[in-house]
């Protein structure tokens, strides 16, 4: 049982978190099944989500762990009418499930790579949403939360496709929060800095770009996925029920400034 402040509880609520078997995703569905929540967990790989599931079950929580590709469709819907078999409804989305084909100069991108970054990153929110916001309304309301990127607010070498693709999470966060808001859905986006995992690997593995990071980040360090917790089960929460349309960076101060030494 959650021992939780009341407004913080996520107790009687179903929650579906994409991009759910590894990193932030894993760890935004491990805080709330803790909170109480039923969690619905999707990606691409069922063995991976079977891992997550089984962890959450452990430590006494619910999980359903349901293969689904956020650019198709169909495997959307079925993905919530499981949900909603499974649970009843849907009160909470975490929409994470990201890519990125691409990196370096915009100029070298294809259109392929557009392509692909944009159904996921975009209009994999904007499914996902579409899919929920039925079982959200009839009971009552719900919260969205949209993971974005500090690479949404503030252009990054070789990260172009993938930034303008996070920026437009960003307005569609906004666009949804306007539109639902007379449903009772309240819609917001956290933007993450660096964190350490497997999908930015790339960066933090790397000695050269490790250090480059660090020594631009106020707090000189690169963070877990864990530490983005306190935010999700805030916006999942009744605590932020007059919070909408808000985007909520969580970089250890990157886009503050430069460092003071």
């Amino acid at each position: 049982m959650s021992k939780l402040p009341p407004n913080f509880d996520l107790s009687g609520k179903v929650a579906v978190i994409t991009g759910a078997s590894r990193g932030i995703g894993e760890a935004i569905a491990v805080a709330y099944a803790s909170a109480g929540a039923s969690v619905v967990l999707a990606s691409r790989k069922q063995e991976a989500l079977d891992a997550v599931a089984a962890r959450i079950r452990d430590e006494g929580g619910r999980a359903l762990a349901v293969a689904a590709h956020t650019g198709d469709q169909a495997a959307v819907d079925k993905l919530i009418a499981r949900a909603v078999a499974e649970y009843g409804g849907v009160d909470i989305l975490v929409n994470n499930a990201a890519t990125n084909p691409h990196f370096g100069p915009p100029f070298t991108s294809e259109e392929s790579h557009w392509d692909k970054t944009y159904d996921i990153n975009v209009k994999g929110y904007f499914r996902m949403a579409k899919a929920c916001a039925a079982s959200m309304q009839e009971r009552g309301g719900g919260k969205i939360i949209n993971i974005a990127s500090v690479a949404g607010l503030q252009p990054m070498a070789g990260m172009g496709v993938y930034s303008i693709s996070k920026a437009a999470v960003l307005m569609l966060t906004e666009v949804l929060a306007l539109e639902l808001a007379p449903a009772n859905i309240q819609v917001n986006a956290i933007a993450p800095g660096f964190i350490k995992t497997r999908f930015s690997q790339a960066l933090w593995s790397n000695p050269a770009l490790s250090k480059m990071i660090q020594a631009r980040t106020p707090q000189h360090r690169i963070a877990d996925p864990e530490e983005l917790t306190g935010i999700a089960l805030y916006l999942a929460a009744d605590a932020s029920s007059f919070t909408t349309g808000a985007t909520f960076t969580i970089d250890g101060g990157l886009l503050a400034g430069d460092p003071v030494d």
